[in-house]
C-alpha cells in the first residue's frame, strides 16, 4: 500500500528528492495556490517503519519549485523560488545560510553536480537563463542561448562540468562550464520540454518529458531521431528520473495524475501505471539506498498535498 503524508493546507509540491546520505530522508519543495501566489515550504521528511515524520521545516515569501541535496554535507539543500532566488538551508538551522537572487525571473529547477572533483549547483529559471554557482551560492558564470523559458536543468553523472538545460522553446540544450558554450542543440519536441534527465549508466543518452505527453529518448552521438519515443501519458509529463538501477528504466509523471514505469528496451515498454494521486503529480525521484535493488526498487513521488512511497514493478 502507498504511504500518504499531507504537507499541509493550501500546499501544492513541486519536486521532491531523496538524501544521497540517508536511506530514509527526503526533501520536498511546495507552493500555495499553484506558485501563482502566497508563499512556499520547504520541508525534511524522515520515512521510519512506524511513518514519515517532520525533521525541520522553513517558509520562505514566495512559491518554492526544487529542491537539491548537497553531495558533500548530509544537511544542507539548495532551493529555487519564485522570486528569482536561490536559498542554501542546513537542516540543523531555522535560517537560510545564504540567499542570492540573481535571476529576474522564478527559479525552476537546481541540481547539485554529482562528478567527484567539483562541487557545483547549476539553476535554471523562466528569464530564459542557467547560471552555475560555487557551494557558497556566489554565481560563477550565466549561460544564455534558449529562447523560452527554461524549466530543467541536470548536471551530467559522467563528465564534469558539463550540465543539460530543457526549455520551452522545444530544444534540449547540453553546456560546458569551462568553455561556457552550448555544445548540442536539439529539437527535441515541437512543444515545451518540462523535464530531461541523464542515464546513470551511459554518458550519452539523455530523455526528455514534453507538454506532447511523450518521453524521448536521445543519444547524443546522433540526435536525427530519438533512441525510443515512450507514449501513453494523456497530458504534459511534468517530470522524468532515470533509474539508478537499470540502464533502460525510468519512471516519469504527468499533469494526468499517472506515475508511469518504462523500459524502452523492451517492445511494449510500458512497465506500469500507478495512480495514486488525486492531483497533478510534479515530482519524482528514485531512493538510491534500497535493499535488494532489481526487486525492490522504491520511488518517492509528490503532487497536490500528497507524498507517496511506491514500488517498482521487479
Amino acid at each position: 500500500m502507498p504511504l500518504t503524508l499531507c504537507c499541509g493546507p493550501a500546499r501544492h509540491g513541486y519536486s521532491v528528492k531523496v538524501s544521497p546520505f540517508i536511506p530514509n530522508r527526503l526533501a520536498c519543495a511546495a507552493s500555495q495556490y499553484y506558485g501563482i501566489a502566497g508563499c512556499g515550504t520547504l520541508l525534511v521528511l524522515e520515512d521510519n517503519p512506524t511513518g514519515v515524520s517532520l525533521v525541520q521545516s522553513w517558509e520562505w515569501s514566495d512559491g518554492l519549485f526544487d529542491v537539491s541535496w548537497s553531495e558533500s554535507n548530509e544537511h544542507v539543500l539548495v532551493a529555487g523560488g519564485g522570486d528569482g532566488s536561490l536559498q542554501l538551508w542546513d537542516s540543523t538551522n531555522h535560517s537560510p545560510l545564504r540567499v542570492a537572487k540573481e535571476h529576474t525571473q522564478e527559479v525552476y529547477a537546481v541540481d547539485w553536480s554529482q562528478t567527484r572533483g567539483e562541487n557545483l549547483i547549476v539553476s535554471a529559471s523562466w528569464d530564459q537563463t542557467a547560471k552555475v554557482w560555487d557551494p557558497g551560492l556566489q554565481c560563477l558564470s550565466t549561460f544564455r542561448g534558449h529562447e523560452g523559458v527554461i524549466y530543467s536543468s541536470i548536471w551530467s553523472p559522467h563528465i564534469p562540468g558539463c550540465f543539460a538545460t530543457a526549455s520551452g522553446d522545444g530544444t534540449l540544450r547540453v553546456w560546458d562550464v569551462k568553455s561556457g558554450l552550448c555544445r548540442l542543440a536539439v529539437p527535441a519536441h515541437k512543444t515545451e520540454i518540462l523535464s530531461c534527465d541523464w542515464c546513470k549508466y551511459d554518458q550519452n543518452l539523455l530523455a526528455t518529458g514534453s507538454v506532447d505527453c511523450s518521453v524521448r529518448v536521445w543519444d547524443l552521438r546522433n540526435v536525427r531521431e530519438p533512441v525510443s519515443q515512450l507514449q501513453g501519458h494523456s497530458y504534459a509529463i511534468r517530470r522524468l528520473k532515470f533509474s539508478p538501477f537499470h540502464k533502460t528504466v525510468l519512471a516519469s509523471c504527468s499533469y494526468d495524475f499517472t506515475v508511469r514505469f518504462w523500459d524502452f528496451s523492451l517492445p511494449q515498454p510500458l512497465l506500469e501505471t500507478v495512480e495514486h494521486h488525486s492531483e497533478f503529480v510534479c515530482g519524482l525521484d528514485f531512493n538510491l539506498h534500497i535493499l535488494n535493488q532489481v526487486q525492490r526498487v522504491f520511488i518517492k513521488a509528490l503532487s497536490d498535498e500528497q507524498i507517496i512511497k511506491m514500488p517498482n514493478p521487479a
